[in-house]
């Protein structure tokens, strides 16, 4: 098998040409990424959801520390994209998998802790009011997660979060077992069915209508590791519900270099413990990256965990302007560079094999998968 520097690269293949028209717009590179297929599946016995859920992740290993790590082996990479599959009933399975190059070409890229040091300066994030906002595109793609993350929509069923809100990395969270995804929806007055009376003055009182959850994929990597270790690079986890939500969702895409995003700039929304019952939204610079993370400096508190982040690029094929999830925020890091303390937030980049996999589990078909 051929060495993983050999495999990034065809992984990494993207078809863009960044034009030198003054009129460029920012569009989505067309990738063609690899196939990801399970191999075999075993029954393990059940969890005992005994750990604490954490509403965010301290790392101390910064980007300098991830950039000059080892590459993983091929077989490493295929033991990290296996998955345990956790159902309603507490029955739990664990997937191995193979992984098949189909194309190539192009180019891509590659402590102490402060609790809740997520604020720089000046507080940048926005509550978003109002059912107009709350329960339209984008910000009604954000759910809440009954352990106190944030999820994303990204399909009839299907919702994005981070992989620490259900698993600490050796056991399940209190709660994962009977794990529900709530949408903000309007409360409804006593006698004021059908009414169109509102008072612009006072914000409409929301509540969560929550789903359960039918079944939740989480990648080895992150079971297997910490987040001292490889563990933060696979901080993603889906979630099936056992019903539609009815709602618009939000495409995934392979995360693009930084220095191709719109004003290397990102996006997310989240509900932050510090304004409970509000969605925050908040948007910032990426500082950094390494293959499978991005550092940025966008305010935000533990209970956004699990966001989805997101960019809006030109997709040429439909001729219009499209917004993708491009990434998970995971968490908070400190990190001691040369003694000078340096603080970061940290998303997961969905990498061209994360978007395989993570597609491979919304629709079951690699076929429906090949574009990323």
């Amino acid at each position: 098998m051929a060495a993983l520097s050999t495999l990034i690269l065809l992984l990494c293949a993207a078809k863009d040409v960044m034009p030198s028209s003054p009129h460029w717009k920012p569009t989505w590179p067309s990738y063609r990424v690899p196939v990801i297929l399970p191999q075999s599946t075993l029954n393990l016995d059940k969890p005992q959801f005994d750990a604490e859920a954490r509403l965010e992740v301290v790392s101390p290993c910064g980007p300098a520390c991830h950039k000059s790590s080892p590459l993983p082996t091929y077989e490493e990479v295929k033991n990290y994209l296996s998955y345990e599959t956790l159902y309603a009933n507490g029955s739990l399975t664990e997937t191995e998998v193979g992984i098949y190059i189909l194309s190539s070409g192009g180019d891509g890229s590659r402590g102490r802790t402060r609790t809740k040091r997520q604020i720089y300066g000046y507080d940048s994030r926005f509550s978003i009011f109002g059912k107009d906002f709350l329960l339209n595109y984008p910000f009604s793609t954000s759910v809440k997660l009954s352990t106190g993350c944030t999820g994303t929509l990204v399909a009839e069923k299907h919702v994005l979060t981070a992989a620490h809100c259900i698993h600490d990395g050796k056991s399940y969270v209190k709660g994962a077992q009977k794990l529900r995804v709530g949408f903000l929806k309007p409360k409804q007055k006593d006698g004021s069915k059908g009414s169109n009376i509102t008072n612009s003055a006072m914000p409409e009182k929301m509540k969560f209508q929550w789903i359960r959850v039918k079944r939740t994929h989480v990648p080895k990597g992150w079971i297997k590791g910490n987040a001292n270790d490889i563990g933060m690079d696979y901080d993603y986890a889906l979630l099936e519900l056992k019903k539609p939500h009815k709602r618009k969702f939000m495409k995934i895409g392979v995360s693009p270099p930084a220095r191709h995003l719109p004003g290397g700039r990102i996006h997310f929304s989240g509900y932050d413990n510090d304004r409970p019952g509000n969605l925050v939204y908040r948007f910032c610079d990426v500082k950094d990256e390494t293959y499978d993370l991005l550092y940025q400096q966008c305010d935000a508190q533990p209970g956004a965990s699990g966001s989805g982040v997101y960019v809006r690029m030109w997709k040429r094929q439909n001729h219009k302007w499209e917004r993708k999830i491009i990434g998970i925020f995971s968490g908070h890091q400190w990190v001691d560079m040369n003694g000078t303390p340096q603080d970061f937030n940290v998303a997961v980049r969905i990498t061209p094999l994360k978007y395989a996999q993570i597609c491979y589990w919304i629709k079951g078909n690699y076929l429906d998968c090949r574009e990323g």
